[in-house]
């Protein structure tokens, strides 16, 4: 079977494969809602099963406080294959669905919440496997990990993520792309708190007894701000401040919470030294900044050229070759990036949107990006 058959045969299974998608979409399952997370989880490997068949392998991690990471290998489990990375958590609160249902739009889109980000990339991963199942065509042993706590960091299911990815052949992640292209590089993500503590007292009878945390913050913020560089790619957006008691009191406590992104390793470097030095002009006041960076910098190297290349050729073969694109958000990709490992994310789904409620995903693309995991896949027998 060649690619251009493969291309065929997803395409006469569109869709189903957009049925898929709708059915997981369903299925509300936001990041720390732990009953609903369970019931998709089960949802998930029941479709898994049904889709692909009995499992070589399936284990649910069992992760504390957190979703469980879905673990399936068809092939041998003991042979190096490739991992296929993708996450069912969502940003959506429960209650969404009843007023945002899936629908199919007379533009060739679909819209929902989490079809885009990225319930549209299980599809794509599963029905890849599918393709090359149902032609009879070789392929290494596939492994997938789909993780339930992607969107607020995977704080618990990266250990599973980079054990599995160590021992793979290479990585895909599943997260979507925008249009025929896929995400060569991230960056990284950071989160840090900076807490004041200053002194209280009257503000009127005593102004001078006390030590402002809030004009302490005040002073601080402009020196986050002044440290951005945006031609290298790096950001820090204060999104979050609060402080004091009441006007008519000098603050004794003040917070802000800054969101930092860095495209390199050596400014993701530079900026958590800068959160390390931060002191205030008055000697009385404590300055301490907790949290840090969260992703690091996912950037493109020799070790992932390789596999890009081999999408690229796949990709030439289907329709037109593919964009590479660096994006400012992070993912799991970024983990396995940073190990050294070869990895390629933005597979998913073509669309827009994410975190919003224009959020959709391109249906024409979903049968294409199907056949390009698969094509992929079924190539990586040749770099053996």
């Amino acid at each position: 079977m060649t690619t251009t058959d493969i291309h065929d045969w997803a395409k006469a299974h569109a869709e189903d494969m957009v049925a898929d998608v709708a059915m997981l979409v369903g299925y509300e399952t936001p990041s720390r809602d732990l009953e609903l997370l369970d019931t998709a989880a089960g949802a998930i490997t029941a479709w898994m099963r049904e889709r692909l068949g009995e499992p070589d392998r399936l284990v649910r991690h069992k992760l504390e406080g957190h979703g469980d990471a879905i673990d399936v290998t068809y092939g041998d489990p003991g042979s190096a294959g490739v991992l296929l990375v993708g996450h069912y958590d969502t940003v959506w609160p429960a209650g969404t669905l009843a007023e945002w249902p899936f629908t199919i739009r007379d533009d060739g889109t679909a819209t929902g919440p989490g079809a885009y980000d990225m319930k549209a990339g299980l599809v794509t991963a599963v029905w890849a496997l599918r393709a090359l199942r149902e032609s009879g065509a070789a392929h290494p042993p596939v492994r997938f990990i789909f993780n339930g706590d992607e969107e607020i960091g995977s704080p618990v299911s990266r250990p599973v993520i980079e054990k599995a990815a160590a021992s793979a052949l290479s990585t895909l992640v599943l997260e979507p792309g925008v249009g025929w292209d896929v995400k060569t590089e991230r960056k990284g993500v950071g989160a840090f708190t900076v807490n004041i503590s200053g002194i209280e007292s009257h503000a009127g009878n005593d102004p001078l007894g006390g030590a402002s945390a809030i004009h302490a913050l005040a002073e601080l913020i402009p020196e986050l701000v002044a440290a951005q560089d945006h031609k290298a790619g790096t950001t820090i957006n204060v999104g979050v401040i609060g402080g004091g008691t009441t006007r008519n009191v000098v603050a004794g406590a003040a917070h802000c919470v800054a969101d930092v992104r860095a495209s390199t390793t050596a400014e993701a470097d530079r900026v958590a030294e800068l959160f390390a030095s931060l002191e205030a002009s008055d000697p009385r006041i404590e300055v301490e900044v907790t949290g840090g960076w969260n992703r690091p910098p996912m950037q493109f190297t020799s070790v992932s050229r390789p596999l890009w290349e081999m999408a690229h050729e796949v990709s030439s073969e289907l329709r037109e070759p593919l964009e590479g694109i660096s994006v400012g958000g992070g993912s799991d990709a970024n983990f396995i990036a940073a190990l050294g490992l070869p990895v390629l994310d933005g597979l998913g789904a073509s669309g827009g949107g994410p975190h919003a409620r224009h959020e959709h995903i391109v249906l024409a693309d979903v049968p294409d990006r199907a056949a390009l995991v698969a094509g992929i896949l079924r190539r990586h027998l040749s770099q053996d």
